[in-house]
């Protein structure tokens, strides 16, 4: 019943001679000049790209090449060498992000290996990692469970997410509808650098102020808690959350709002009725790429958390903190070699993985968003 012709053998074949056609019209109808000097230009950077994977002492001969016959290019060809920088730049970033997937997936697999565990006479790579809650990277019996860090990277996430999202939506409705052009003007910058203070300074104010502060009030023994690195983490993610936000309610149509508005509603019941529901799949886009950050933060964790890996007693206990993936491999990479090196790979590929898919939902959300309020299907 289901009819997909482009799929089928003939379509196929008609988009392959469809696409050497063009081509063949794409040679004949570029000067030769031009064509020799790009085709020399993007040789020499597959050249050159190969030396550097080999680790050839020579791969600065192939480079120098493409070099020169780029700057040749872009002076008598412009328009066909920038077609085909920008190609090539694409087809770079796609083999290098390729490359970077390979590596820490290649470089995890022997503690994947190694924690394999058989159920039912079935061996299962990698599940001792997420059953056992041990992690002793040298006293026998050696274990990588990973459970203990995704555990306070999951109460860290959980905590700043609750301070990101609703001051940053709450920020963001307020510089989109209430605020006036002069106070926008001058709150809207100074949301924006704080996106540009480094992590580490985030994490020294906490350690030197809030990790104190709690230890005294709520008779903690150490420093470091769950509870202020989630609001640490949670004040660095709002830049983000607030500038996405703001653009998804500002991309409200005026005509929705004017409507409401002459319909007898009053500003609030606008903005909670109308903008709100309407850009509400981009401010959830927002949240998402708020919680990308929480996750994915590294300095502020690693300062101010203890890094013991171990689970809290109980498991909601946030007024206690050992260790989240990333700090796990910010205090243990530089000492780490063997398996418990894999096992810091093995936390990067699950930081890479739940990254990925929140940045992949959010940016769905955000399409959404668009083909709803543009009218598109």
């Amino acid at each position: 019943m289901t009819i997909l012709p482009q799929y089928d053998g003939a379509g196929l074949r008609t988009a392959v001679r469809r696409e050497l056609q063009r081509g063949r019209d794409f040679v004949d109808e570029t000067e030769p000049d031009a064509l020799v000097t790009v085709t020399v230009a993007a040789v020499s950077l597959l050249a050159a790209f190969v030396g550097f994977l080999a680790v050839s002492s020579l791969t600065a001969i192939p480079f120098a090449v493409f070099l020169v016959a780029t700057g040749y290019g872009w002076i008598r060809h412009q328009e066909l060498t920038a077609r085909v920088l920008t190609l090539t730049t694409t087809i770079s970033t796609i083999l290098i992000l390729g490359l970077i997937l390979v590596f820490i997936f290649a470089e995890a697999w022997p503690t994947v290996e190694y924690a394999t565990m058989t159920v039912f006479g079935i061996p299962i790579p990698g599940l001792r990692l997420f059953v056992e809650t041990r992690w002793s990277p040298v006293t026998p019996p050696v274990r990588y469970s990973l459970v203990p860090m995704i555990h306070g990277t999951v109460l860290v996430t959980i905590i700043a997410t609750a301070v990101a999202a609703p001051l940053g939506v709450a920020a963001a409705l307020f510089l989109s509808e209430i605020a006036p052009r002069t106070v926008r003007e001058l709150v809207k910058p100074g949301v924006e650098i704080l996106a540009g203070i480094p992590s580490i300074v985030y994490g020294f104010i906490g350690f030197t102020i809030l990790s104190p502060w709690a230890s005294d009030q709520f008779d903690i023994v150490g420093q470091g808690t769950y509870l202020f690195v989630g609001v640490v983490v949670g004040l660095m993610a709002l830049p983000t959350v607030v500038s996405v936000a703001e653009d998804a309610l500002n991309s409200v149509p005026e005509s929705m709002k004017s409507g409401s508005l002459a319909l007898g509603t009053t500003d609030w019941q606008t903005m909670t009725s109308i903008t709100l529901p309407a850009a509400f799949s981009g401010v959830s886009a927002a949240v998402l790429l708020g919680v990308g950050r929480a996750i994915g933060e590294t300095m502020a964790a690693t300062v101010m958390l203890r890094g013991s890996p171990g689970l809290t007693k109980p498991l909601y206990n946030v007024f206690y903190g050992n260790d989240t993936l990333t700090s796990l491999i910010a205090a243990n990479y530089g000492d780490a070699d063997g398996l418990q090196l894999s096992a810091l790979f093995v936390a990067g590929v699950i930081l890479f993985i739940t990254v990925l898919l929140l940045s992949v939902g959010s940016q769905y959300i955000e399409t959404r968003m668009r083909q709803k309020l543009g009218g598109a299907e």
